[in-house]
This record gives C-alpha cells, structure tokens and sequence, in this order.
C-alpha cells in the first residue's frame, strides 16, 4: 500500500474510531510500528491528528485562528449558547471564557436580564454593551489567536475573582484525551477561571465532539456538564454518558 494511501485509510479509520493504536494498525497491514508512527507524525504536522502515546487522535477543526472561527459550524454554535444562556438565572454572577460560542452566547442572554458577567474576552464584554448586566473584563496580554487576555496578569487577576457558573469554551471532547485546547497559556487561563466558578459547563458545538487537541483543560469529573447539539447517538457521547459525565442537550 502507497504511503498516501494507507494515510487515508489512517483518517478514515481515525473518523470511524476516534482513536488509532500504531501497534495494532502495524499488525493489521504486516508493516514496522516505526512505518505507521512515521505516518501519524506527517498526519499531526499536517493538523489531521493528534498523536498520543501509542498512537493518535482526531484533530480539532478548532484550532484555527480566530477570524476564521467564527465560519466554522455557526448553527451548532447558536444552539449550544442557547442551550447554555438558558442555565443563567436572574442575581447570578458567571464567567463567560472567550471564543465563537461564547460570544454567541451574549445574543441568547435576555438584553434585561439581571447578572454579573466577568469574562477576559475583549469581544465578548463588548457584546454586551448593551446589557443590563454588569460586566467586568480581566486585562493581561491579549491572546490574538483567541481574542483573550493570558498570562500571569490575567491569572493573578482571575484569582481574585468568584462565580456561580463559568462556560468553559474547548477545542476537543474526547473520552480518552478529555477536554482540550490548542495553546497551553489558553489552557493555564481556562484552569484558573474553572476553579473561580461553583459550576463550570462546556460548550462542545458539535464538531469538537470526539476530537482532541494538545493541551488538557480539566478532568470530566470537574464539570457539572457538556452543553451540546451532537447527536446522542454518537460514539463518543454514549462513551461519556457510560462515564458519568452530564449532558446538556442543546436541541
């Protein structure tokens, strides 16, 4: 088998699996385990997977910058914020993490509504000018790819902070690599504002379901749910539920 063939047949088996083990694909195709490694590394450079030890992972979609986000499943997108904007109740005070859904979000929160909004996304608190929620924003150095503030002035600030809920925004959402993103400053940020909120949710639109990316954020067991429109029929969602893990359907 040509090497551009047997990397389509890794992608393909990568969609259907979620996951691919070098060893047993090696063994499968009567080739050295370096052969198939040596494949799953030019797939990673490449951004179609992620390798792990032993094998690899789908790649996120998501990891694209910001700008070009926002193309990238807009109608999954609006139904998880909201899905999620409908948790927020009158009084509370929740942290709203940067990205496309979460600034979805701001066009599902009622205009009156009656909260306290912290986010460390330039976007997002200028969305929600018009709000009558109270809005603070975090400051540190701006993460361009993502549109937020990282760092350790943003961290130091973070720290200082408490909520009811935090939306936690990801890249990845997988039963095996848990929930990830794509930068580790973003993902030291993500840590730290999770760890300020009484509950944090994810906002898993539906193409980051089942995939992954380099950085954990935290454990599935540190989330109160996933908000998602995917289909619950899907592999990796039936893989949570049987973990335990909460999920918000977002119809």
């Amino acid at each position: 088998m040509l090497a551009a063939a047997r990397k389509d047949m890794l992608l393909e088996r990568l969609r259907r699996d979620g996951r691919l083990v070098a060893k047993d694909i090696a063994a499968e195709l009567g080739l050295s385990e370096d052969s198939i490694r040596r494949d799953l590394r030019e797939l990673d450079a490449a951004g179609l997977a992620v390798r792990v030890y032993g094998g690899a992972l789908p790649a996120s979609p998501a990891v694209v910058d910001y700008g070009r986000r926002t193309a990238v499943a807009p109608d999954s997108k609006a139904r998880v914020a909201a899905a999620a904007a409908a948790l927020i109740e009158p009084g509370a005070t929740v942290i709203l993490d940067g990205g496309t859904t979460a600034l979805a979000m701001v066009a599902e929160i009622p205009l009156a509504l009656p909260c306290t909004v912290i986010t460390h996304s330039p976007t997002v608190a200028a969305a929600l000018l018009d709000h009558a929620a109270d809005v603070f924003l975090i400051g540190g150095q701006l993460f361009k790819h993502s549109a937020v503030a990282c760092g350790a002035a943003a961290v130091e600030a973070a720290q200082r902070i408490s909520a009811d809920l935090f939306f936690l925004g990801v890249t990845g959402v997988h039963p095996t690599a848990g929930l990830t993103t794509g930068d580790p400053e973003e993902a030291a940020m993500k840590r730290v504002l999770a760890s300020r909120a009484a509950e944090t949710f994810v906002l898993a639109s539906e193409e980051k379901i089942g995939t992954a990316s380099r950085f954990g954020v935290v454990a599935m067991d540190e989330v109160a749910g996933i908000v998602t429109d995917a289909d619950p029929a899907d592999p990796t969602l039936r893989e949570l539920v049987a973990a335990g893990v909460r999920l918000i359907a977002a119809d």
